[in-house]
């Protein structure tokens, strides 16, 4: 494995040659456990040289700087697009993204003294994009609290985006947190049908026990955003899905929903096919239409969902709205007044 020559922006970009390798080969120390939830799953130990990670500059995020304390994801989505990032390691990204997962243990001590350089500006950290950040391995290591520490310490502004539930674990901290600077959470759910998720995110906890971390965030005055991703063509767009979906996200009192179309990006793009083939053999063809000019499916199937979505939010009164404030679900068929909002932590 390459463990020496991975760059520090944690994946390759503009700027990224020449930079200094993340961690030494001979710092990763390699360890399993003999525990029902970790059985298969090898952790890769090591000790990084920085943890504040810059965004390629051609990036679509809408932030500069995350945060990420691991690598790989034991939520084993077949969708995820951070698979291309273990190739890097010489690492599989099928099942070795899923089952060989690498953890900065240093995180926070690095996370720390790089918000007390002089240098740092105390821009917006994001964490959660590339992979879960409170995925089960995160039950073991802990990392997430000295993080939320130091940026509580600092009042440096972030955010979170997770599948997780362990984020409630951190609730004291968050809340601390919010006291003294921004903080954003935002949950992914991008469907609540039992079957497509037992399939495609066979990981994760359900979608409801992602909406009851919603509840609980809102109900202690942390609102929380749902970011409804991703919406996968021909398995879960039809518009009873959809109306089922943003129903139960305004159930559970999300600030916003934001929705997202897959998208599948090498590495990503062939694990999926794999498995659709599998499971779907009949929609391969479709994909390979839909999916035909790149990585992202075409602009008018991305504008229909989005305005479907955008008005199941407004018809269900999701939008702006006072910390705590619980969503109000229409009987009548009637819109609300109030309309959805963008998603703008991610």
């Amino acid at each position: 494995m390459r463990w020496d020559n991975l760059a520090e922006t944690d994946s390759p970009g503009p700027g990224a040659g020449g930079a200094a390798a993340l961690f030494d080969a001979d710092a990763v120390v390699t360890r399993t456990f003999d525990t029902p939830e970790f059985r298969g799953v090898t952790f890769h130990e090591v000790r990084a040289r920085s943890i504040v990670n810059r965004v390629p500059g051609v990036s679509r995020m809408p932030f500069e700087w995350t945060v990420n304390p691991y690598r790989g994801c034991t939520h084993a989505c077949v969708y995820c697009f951070a698979r291309k990032t273990h190739s890097y390691l010489d690492l599989d990204t099928g099942i070795g993204f899923d089952s060989q997962i690498v953890v900065k243990v240093n995180a926070p001590e690095l996370l720390r003294r790089h918000l007390s350089s002089r240098r740092w500006e105390g821009a917006h950290i994001a964490m959660g994009t590339n992979v879960d950040c409170y995925q089960r391995a995160e039950g073991r290591y802990r990392l997430m609290p000295g993080i939320i520490e130091a940026l509580r310490d600092h009042a440096n502004p972030f955010s979170i985006l997770t599948k997780g539930t362990l984020i409630l674990r951190d609730l004291e901290l968050l809340k601390e947190a919010s006291e003294v600077t921004h903080v954003g959470v935002c949950v992914s759910v991008g469907f609540v049908d039992h079957a497509l998720w037992r399939t495609v995110e066979p990981g994760t906890p359900a979608p409801e026990r992602r909406l009851d971390v919603v509840r609980t965030l809102t109900e202690h005055g942390i609102g929380c955003g749902v970011l409804m991703a991703p919406v996968i063509p021909f398995l879960g767009d039809h518009p009873d899905q959809l109306r089922a979906t943003v129903r139960a996200i305004a159930a559970a009192g999300a600030t916003s929903v934001t929705p997202l179309v897959l998208h599948l990006r090498p590495g990503a793009r062939e694990w999926f096919m794999e498995w659709l083939a599998e499971h779907h053999p009949q929609l391969v063809r479709r994909y390979e239409r839909l999916y035909a000019e790149g990585a992202y499916a075409p602009k008018w199937y991305q504008r229909r969902i989005t305005r479907q979505v955008h008005e199941l939010a407004t018809e269900f009164g999701i939008g702006p709205a006072h910390r705590g404030a619980a969503r109000r679900i229409p009987r009548r068929m009637e819109p609300e007044p109030t309309g959805p909002t963008q998603l703008t932590l991610l």
